[in-house]
């Protein structure tokens, strides 16, 4: 069966996508609190600075020159984030760029996603954090079956 969905191919992909993926993060019962009672994001400032960051991971094109980790530590300060909070970041991102895109392009977002994701756990909670989802947090990305958000 030949996919219809196109590959991520540029600035304005990214953008669709970011906005549908923020979209439900916010809603998100486990993560959206991070983004609007923690942080209090504005969705309509944040897009420009986290498509520039995107673009710059997935294309070279963009020139974001922000310290991504900084805004992650100001949140774990005040509620820790966690393996299960990474976790669900990783299974909303899949969902929503297997309902957009597939391609070379969409598995590398995926890929990065999840190399951020535990990146950033590791740093918050330390190398020996759990990511193994043996016990309560991280789930197996290998093991996730998504569905992808229509």
């Amino acid at each position: 069966m030949t996919s219809t969905k196109p590959d991520i191919a540029g600035r304005d992909d990214l953008d669709e996508l970011l906005r549908r993926f923020y979209t439900a993060a916010f809603a998100d019962p486990d993560i959206g609190p991070f983004f609007t009672r923690i942080a209090g994001t504005d969705l309509e400032v944040h897009l420009p600075r986290i498509t520039d960051f995107w673009e710059r991971a997935l294309f070279r094109t963009a020139d974001y020159q922000r310290n991504a980790f900084a805004p992650h530590a100001a949140l774990h300060a005040v509620e820790p984030l966690t393996a299960a909070h990474f976790g669900r970041w990783v299974q909303l991102w899949h969902a929503t760029v297997d309902g957009l895109h597939t391609g070379p392009n969409a598995d590398r977002a995926k890929a990065q996603g999840e190399r951020i994701a535990l990146a950033l756990l590791r740093r918050l909670a330390g190398r020996d954090a759990d990511t193994s989802g043996a016990g309560p947090g991280f789930v197996p990305l290998a093991a996730v079956e998504l569905r992808a958000a229509a």
